[in-house]
C-alpha cells in the first residue's frame, strides 16, 4: 500500500550486517528529547540485516474477492454448506468476526443438532471451529494439512483488517457495516489472548518512515493494472492511534516518522495455542482430503462450514477469487528487537518467531493475479538491502 494509506490504517501493523553493526547498537536521538518523559521512545536496536541470517523464504497466495469474503449458505444434496472464505490479506485479522457471522447461518441450519463439521485448518477454519465449540457444539475439523503447513502460517502477522479485503466498486452497500462488525469482534477477541504464555498475540511499536527513493535506485516495475482497495479503517475506532514523532526524538533518519502500537500475531505460537485449545475442548481433528464437493456426502455431519481459503477457487470453481501473491523472507529472531516498520517498499516485522521481510515494489498491486508459490530470492534480498540502507542512515 502507499505510505499515505498505510499511515492512516488503524494499527495497520502494528549487514549482510552493516560494517560496525555486528555488535548490537541502539539508535538514540542526537539532541535532547522534546517528548514528555512518560512518552519518550525506548531503544530500538538495528535488525541484524545479514543475508546469512535468512533461514527461509515463503510464499502465500491470498484469496481476494472484489465483493469481499464469501459468507453465505447453500444446500448441496442433503448437506447445508456455509461458505467462509475469500478474505484477501485480512484473514487472521477478521477471523473471529467472520466465524461469528458464519455460525449465525450455520447454527439455525442444525435444527437442534449439536454436531458440526469445519473444513480447513488455516486462520479461518481454526477460529471458526473454536467459536463453534464456544457456542456449545461438538466439532470435527477436517483438513488435508495443519499448521505450520497451511498458507495462513506464511502470513506477515500484523493486524490488517482492511488489507485487500475488497475492491472499490465491487462490494455491496451493506459490506462496510459487515466489515466493521467483523473487525470489532475480532479485535475484542484478540484482547483475550494478550499476556498468554509465549506471547502469541502482543502489541509492538510500528514505525511509518517517509523516505525519498534514492535517485540511483532503478524505478520499480510498473504494475500491469492499478486497483483501488477501500480504506474501511476510517470508520473504526479500535486500536491505538498513529502519532508523529519530532525529528529530534526519531531513532531513524527520516524526514517524517510516525508510530503506533500494532497488534501482532506470532503465528507459530498462536497456531499451536489454537490447535491445543480446540483439542483440549474435545474437538476432533481428522486428516482428510476432499477432491470435490461431492466428497462431503460421506461426512456424518449435516451442516458443514467450508473454510478452504485460496483452495476454494478450484474446489468450488469460484472464478471470483483472484490470487494475490505475497512473499516473506525470514531472518532468525532477535531477542532484543520487537518492533516493525514501513520504509520505502519494505515492511519489516520483528516477531518472536522470526523477523519477516516483505517488499511490495508495486504497492498493493504487487502480486496481483499471480498464483506462483515459487520463492523469488532476489525480491527478498532486495528487501534486506533496503533494511541495510535504513540502518546505515540511523542516528547513533
Amino acid at each position: 500500500m502507499n505510505r499515505r494509506n498505510f499511515l492512516q490504517t488503524s494499527s495497520a501493523f502494528a549487514a549482510l550486517s552493516l560494517a560496525g553493526c555486528k555488535q548490537t547498537r541502539t539508535a538514540t536521538p542526537a539532541t535532547a528529547s522534546t517528548l514528555p518523559w512518560y512518552d519518550a521512545l525506548g531503544p530500538f536496536p538495528p535488525i541484524h540485516a545479514d543475508l546469512n541470517n535468512l533461514f527461509r523464504i515463503t510464499v502465500c497466495t491470498r484469496p481476494f474477492r472484489a465483493a469481499g469474503p464469501r459468507i453465505e449458505t447453500e444446500k448441496l444434496g442433503d448437506k447445508i454448506i456455509v461458505h467462509n472464505y475469500g478474505h484477501g490479506g485480512s484473514g487472521w485479522s477478521l477471523s473471529w468476526g467472520s466465524a461469528e457471522v458464519a455460525l449465525e447461518q450455520a447454527i439455525p441450519a442444525l435444527e437442534g443438532a449439536q454436531e458440526i463439521a469445519i473444513i480447513g485448518c488455516g486462520a479461518i477454519g481454526l477460529t471458526t471451529a473454536i467459536a463453534a465449540q464456544r457456542a456449545g457444539l461438538r466439532v470435527t475439523l477436517y483438513a488435508k494439512e495443519r499448521p505450520p503447513f497451511v498458507r495462513s502460517s506464511r502470513a506477515t502477522g500484523g493486524w490488517t483488517p482492511s488489507s485487500r479485503v475488497a475492491l472499490e466498486g465491487g462490494y455491496a452497500p451493506s459490506f462496510p457495516a459487515l466489515w466493521e462488525r467483523m473487525a470489532r469482534r475480532s479485535f475484542a477477541t484478540y484482547q483475550g489472548y494478550l499476556a498468554s504464555p509465549g506471547n502469541p498475540v502482543e502489541f509492538l511499536p510500528f514505525f511509518g518512515l517517509s523516505a525519498d527513493r534514492d535517485p540511483n535506485d532503478p524505478p520499480p516495475p510498473p504494475a500491469p493494472e492499478h486497483h483501488e482497495f477501500p480504506a474501511f479503517h476510517h470508520s473504526v475506532d479500535i486500536g491505538p492511534r498513529w502519532h508523529e514523532i519530532p525529528a529530534s526524538d526519531s531513532p531513524f533518519h527520516s524526514t517524517q516518522t510516525s508510530v503506533t502500537q500494532s497488534l501482532t500475531f506470532n503465528i507459530a505460537a498462536y497456531s499451536r495455542l489454537l490447535v491445543n485449545d480446540f483439542l483440549t475442548a474435545g474437538g476432533v481433528l481428522e486428516t482428510r482430503e476432499f477432491h470435490s464437493p461431492a466428497d462431503f456426502a460421506a461426512l456424518p455431519q449435516r451442516v458443514i462450514v467450508c473454510c478452504l481459503g485460496y483452495a476454494s477457487r478450484q474446489f468450488w470453481k469460484d472464478e471470483s477469487i483472484v490470487p494475490i501473491r505475497g512473499q516473506i523472507g525470514w531472518l532468525v529472531p532477535q531477542q532484543d528487537a520487537h518492533y516493525g516498520l514501513q520504509y520505502r517498499d519494505l515492511t519489516m516485522l520483528a516477531r518472536r518467531d522470526g523477523i519477516v521481510i516483505q517488499t511490495n515494489p508495486q504497492g498493493d498491486d504487487t502480486g496481483w493475479n499471480d498464483d506462483s508459490e515459487t520463492p523469488d530470492p532476489a525480491m527478498t534480498e532486495a528487501g534486506i538491502r533496503t533494511l541495510q540502507h535504513l540502518y546505515a542512515r540511523m542516528k547513533h
